[in-house]
């Protein structure tokens, strides 16, 4: 049996392949063992009442739509095939049993390219999971925060998050901060809740007029750069999969 082993470059996300031919090299009818490709994983996480329901409220799936735009993308790029994505509750994000079953179980090795975007208590939580995974040596890429939500302590006594404000651990860090001049409900919602003011640490730290609910257009609606989030996690996807 002869054996060839090719290293994909070097950098963050870089893999080993090995391609083994089963019958000697010379043969015509050579048969080959299929190479597992380049991959990316991207956690989505909803806040309260996303996935389901808080309170009787919900669930409303704010997430979700982000998480199906971003995938109708990568689809119409023909890029798909190593792309993989989940949608997680921010209550699955949180716990040493769930990060293990739920998301470290999802991820193939430590060398490929994590993206987590998070949205209210998902923000919040998401954070947390990014150092998390980190200081367990998985490379996490990008972190998204749309509209985090977890400051207040009434919140925290309610909802399954982190008491402690999240030190964020990424390559690269977006944050989106909702700021309506004309307030709705989710608003409200997110007021008790106490978003979470975040100064400095951010890579691209933008205020949009949107309401807190609509977590669909915080991700893909442009920024002050001209760029949405949704712009920067494809790129950074899509370069990894060029290689």
């Amino acid at each position: 049996m002869d054996a060839r082993t090719i290293i994909l470059p070097s950098g963050k996300g870089a893999a080993l392949a090995a391609i083994q031919t089963l019958t000697p090299a010379t043969s015509p009818h050579a048969k080959t063992v299929a190479v597992e490709s380049f991959r990316t994983v991207v956690f989505f996480i909803g806040g309260a009442g996303d996935k389901e329901s808080y309170y009787f409220a919900g669930p409303y799936r704010n997430i979700f739509y982000a998480k199906e735009s971003f995938d109708r993308r990568v689809k119409g790029a023909g890029k798909e095939g190593s792309y993989v994505s989940h949608y997680l509750g921010y209550n699955e994000a949180r716990g040493a049993s769930d990060i293990q079953n739920v998301i470290a179980s999802k991820i193939p090795d430590k060398v490929t390219p994590v993206y987590i975007v998070g949205h209210s208590l998902g923000g919040w939580n998401g954070a947390h999971l990014s150092n998390i995974l980190h200081s367990n040596g998985y490379q996490v890429e990008m972190l998204i925060t749309l509209d985090p939500v977890g400051e207040g302590a009434l919140v925290w006594l309610g909802s399954d998050i982190y008491y402690s404000k999240p030190q964020p651990k990424s390559v690269f860090w977006i944050n989106v901060r909702a700021n309506p001049r004309v307030p709705d409900s989710s608003d409200s919602v997110a007021e008790f809740g106490e978003r979470w003011s975040v100064g400095s640490g951010p890579d691209v730290n933008h205020v949009m007029d949107i309401n807190h609910y609509n977590a669909r257009d915080m991700f893909c609606n442009p920024m002050a750069d001209g760029l949405s989030a949704e712009d920067y996690m494809f790129e950074s996807v899509v370069s990894y999969m060029r290689r």
